[in-house]
């Protein structure tokens, strides 16, 4: 296997979201314009994570290779003229918020862009699982003209998920915060 030249490694295998971004975050920080951050993780959820966040900082995803379960993501750290503080969506909702209009109002929609295993071990009922890495192949399952509630474990996908709804022409979006890590609401399970 061809070996990258980088200038820094940060390893983020076995933790979950939003941990591969926040250590991403911080290593970034420290390096030059130009130099080039290698991200060791085992998440699964983590390649469309750093996409979306490179998108949305400025800084430039490179690509990810698979080694066996590990993923090697490769971010270029923008020059001044090109980075930008990460968008942070609005509207955002409380969970409390969020149970309040599901008791009020059954015309609603709840996106869960978690990943599949994080679904099946406890979701909102009758929200729908579209994974955030499925989102813009997988976005005409949507309907535009419904309120759309968008949930992730923390809020961090489903702020970079709600901005691609909005890019895409979705009017009525709301992100949850902090959504599935807090959540007291009711909640099934989706085990075969």
């Amino acid at each position: 296997m061809e070996v990258l030249k980088t200038n820094f490694s940060v390893d983020a295998k076995g933790l979950a979201c939003p941990m591969p971004i926040v250590r991403t975050k911080k290593a970034i920080n420290n390096l030059n314009p130009g130099e080039v951050l290698e991200v060791l993780a085992t998440d699964k959820g983590s390649k469309a994570d750093i996409q979306a966040w490179a998108k949305s900082s400025g800084h430039q995803y490179l690509g990810t290779m698979e080694e066996g379960e590990v993923l090697k993501h490769y971010i270029r750290k923008a020059g001044e003229n090109e980075e930008r503080e990460a968008a942070t969506f609005e509207p955002v909702a409380s969970n409390d918020d969020l149970l309040k209009e599901m008791e009020s109002n059954n015309d609603i929609v709840v996106l869960d862009v978690r990943e599949p295993a994080e679904y099946a071990f406890g979701h909102i009922p009758n929200a729908i699982s579209i994974p955030f890495g499925e989102l813009e192949e997988r976005i005409s399952e949507l309907n535009q003209d419904k309120k759309i509630f968008v949930v992730c474990r923390t809020g961090s996908r489903s702020d970079m998920a709600s901005q691609v709804l909005a890019e895409k022409g979705f009017s009525n979006v709301i992100n949850v915060v902090p959504g599935m890590s807090e959540w007291n609401g009711p909640t099934e399970t989706k085990l075969n």
